[in-house]
């Protein structure tokens, strides 16, 4: 009889690991939403769980709502928006590619353009954001030249991640990239993952109190366009699919996506547990047993 408890005791511990460590829900796969776009990008979610994503080749961004499952246009003339992140007073901040901003758009849909330029020179092309428990905003800026764009050469020939503080200052929060795009930091504030897409490579940095970003070091040999971190810390990265690293950079499982490229990842639904997949024409839904985090 001890033998057979000790035998049932082992399995019961051995299943219970695997259901803990398993990050997508058995049995399910990237379910398509909607793939009627020209290019999907930006995922964000809102308080609720609601998602905000662009199509930016139409100049269109559009929510999907959590509790109804409905897709609808959010916004049109949307500053050929890019990467997509709410603040804490519910605010969607917008890079806007179409003149290199930085928007803030407010819950009544009033837009409020935060920058424009940085000691004077237009920025290359603000691309994703992410903003830090002290409401610090973080974003990318690389350089991809756009066919509605006049301009055919940068102002400013780094390609960096700039801080812009509450009190409306911006500043070089890290260089030495070849082309920074995907950003992302961990719900505590300590840690930023920023993707160098050019050099197919991801780096992490420790966020100071003053917001300084330090201790570069390469978290893994993979770039990545979008990016998000679940509730474990683990880092999703996009690409090629999507790829799930482990905080200490171990690769944890590949979601395949029927598409050659997939943009963005993030997480939504009414209890967090969608992974909201942005790639080419489509947008994809997958269930997860973690969760993403929340404000």
């Amino acid at each position: 009889m001890f033998k057979i408890s000790l035998v049932a005791v082992l399995a019961l511990l051995l299943s219970s690991c695997a259901s803990q460590n398993q990050l997508v829900k058995p049995g399910r796969e990237p379910q398509l939403l909607a793939d009627s776009f020209s290019f999907t990008e930006g995922p964000a979610a809102d308080a609720e769980g609601h998602v905000y994503f662009t199509d930016q080749p139409n100049d269109r961004i559009y929510k999907w709502d959590a509790q109804e499952g409905t897709l609808s246009v959010f916004m049109e003339s949307a500053g050929r928006a890019n990467g997509l992140y709410f603040d804490h007073d519910g605010n969607l901040l917008a890079a806007a590619d179409n003149k290199s901003e930085l928007w803030k758009i407010t819950t009544d849909k009033t837009v409020q353009v935060l920058l424009t330029d940085f000691e004077g020179k237009r920025f290359n092309g603000p691309n994703d954001i992410w903003i830090a428990p002290d409401e610090t905003i973080y974003f990318t800026d690389p350089y991809y030249q756009r066919d509605y764009w006049q301009r055919s050469e940068k102002d400013i020939d780094a390609e960096r991640v700039y801080a812009l503080s509450t009190n409306g200052t911006v500043r070089i929060a890290a260089t030495d990239f070849v082309k920074p795009n995907g950003i992302i930091g961990t719900p505590d504030g300590k840690t930023l993952y920023v993707a160098d897409i050019g050099a197919d490579k991801t780096y992490a940095f420790d966020i100071a109190k003053n917001g300084d970003l330090t201790n570069k070091r390469l978290f893994v040999k993979q770039g990545s366009d979008g990016m998000t971190v679940d509730s474990r810390g683990n880092v999703y990265l996009t690409g090629k699919g999507v790829t799930i690293y482990d905080p200490k950079g171990l690769e944890l499982q590949h979601i395949p996506i029927d598409k050659d490229w997939t943009a963005n990842v993030t997480f939504g639904g009414k209890d967090r547990k969608t992974l909201f997949i942005t790639a080419q024409q489509a947008v994809y839904l997958l269930e997860m047993n973690v969760v993403g985090p929340r404000r």
